[in-house]
């Protein structure tokens, strides 16, 4: 199972309901682009969407009115 330390992604006051969004948002948009693609995705969409975050490929930006709560 995969399961990824994510503090290093919490630590800028992200919460993790705006992580969980952002991954499913860009999980969504990964499956999308391979059916137009006419790919088959080997791996789950959610895990390639988690490592691009991880990795430092998509950036999360929350409002300032959230980031405080």
């Amino acid at each position: 199972m995969f399961n990824p330390d994510l503090s290093s992604v919490l630590k800028d006051h992200l919460s993790r309901y705006s992580l969980v969004t952002a991954t499913a948002k860009l999980a969504r948009d990964i499956s999308d682009e391979a059916t137009e693609n006419g790919e088959s995705i080997i791996e789950k969409p959610v895990s390639l969407a988690l490592d691009r975050i991880l990795d430092g490929e998509y950036k999360i930006v929350e409002p300032a009115e959230i980031r405080d709560i």
